[in-house]
């Protein structure tokens, strides 16, 4: 008797949006060596074909293609064309997103500084960027009757996190969205299309190196206090959230949708005292 690898996703076919940046970028240079065949979407194109040409070097199994994650017109002829090469879409990753000064208050200011059009624009590129592709890959994931979608939200999505009102207020949206759409999937496609998320707690990135750290790499006052409240006592790093991505990709996770999964060093567990 043959045993089963129920965390084998070896041939799956996986687009990430976002897929040039850091966190989709690792994801993609992880799950391209467990043998999955790669669809790297990013807003520019010089970006995609950088990170087309990493992941080359692992495996001849990615395409690149260049588009607003927010153009409908752009994801159909991204669907047509990985459908042409790879007749189907396993999971989709939806890790594109971000935030603007202007959604953010600093900390001379107060709530009624806040840019109404960058808070609109951080909304729409975290909560429709996700929106939009789930609805045109996951019509192809429910058409065969299979499939993941992961969203990503965040620790500043169920908790009151100082400064980062259009951010936390477009993740807390992700998280209904999840919940909404996999009940979807589930009640009208007889559970064969499951729909997740990571919550992320505190990585160092190029977005926020300069909020959390100085220039000698010690941590700024908002650093600290965010190890303060991680149990872990320390920041993530892009690759440990691998594993759950690989998870809920794979059949371990057969009976697992409408999750949340925090991947934060124990933040969301602590309640600071």
């Amino acid at each position: 008797m043959s045993k089963i690898n129920l965390f084998d996703i070896s041939e799956k076919v996986i687009v990430i949006t976002g897929g040039a940046g850091a966190l989709g970028g690792s994801m993609a240079a992880y799950l391209i060596t467990q043998g999955a065949k790669i669809v790297i979407l990013d807003l520019f194109p010089e970006s995609v074909e950088q990170r087309v040409s990493e992941l080359k070097k692992i495996s001849p199994n990615v395409i690149g293609i260049a588009g607003s994650v927010l153009d409908r017109e752009h994801l159909d002829k991204a669907k047509t064309e990985v459908l042409e090469k790879w007749n189907t879409i396993d999971v989709l990753i939806n890790a594109a997103g971000g935030n603007m000064p202007g959604a953010t208050i600093s900390e001379d200011q107060t709530i009624f500084d806040l840019k109404m059009e960058d808070f609109k624009k951080v909304s729409e590129l975290n909560l429709d960027g996700s929106v939009l592709p789930s609805m045109v890959f996951g019509e192809v994931m429910a058409d065969q009757k299979s499939g993941s979608i992961i969203n990503i939200s965040s620790m500043a999505a169920t908790q009151a996190i100082t400064r980062v009102v259009g951010y936390s207020a477009s993740k807390a949206a992700i998280d209904i969205f999840t919940k909404w759409m996999a009940t979807e999937m589930a009640f009208k496609f007889n559970g064969s299309v499951r729909v997740n998320a990571i919550a992320p707690g505190f990585f160092i990135g190029n977005q926020n190196r300069a909020l959390l750290t100085n220039p000698d790499g010690s941590y700024t006052d908002r650093g600290n206090t965010i190890i303060r409240n991680t149990p872990m006592k320390r920041f993530g790093n892009a690759d440990e959230l691998n594993g759950a991505i690989h998870w809920l990709i794979s059949d371990a996770a057969s009976f697992v949708t409408g999750t949340i999964v925090p991947i934060d060093g124990g933040f969301s567990a602590f309640s600071g005292v």
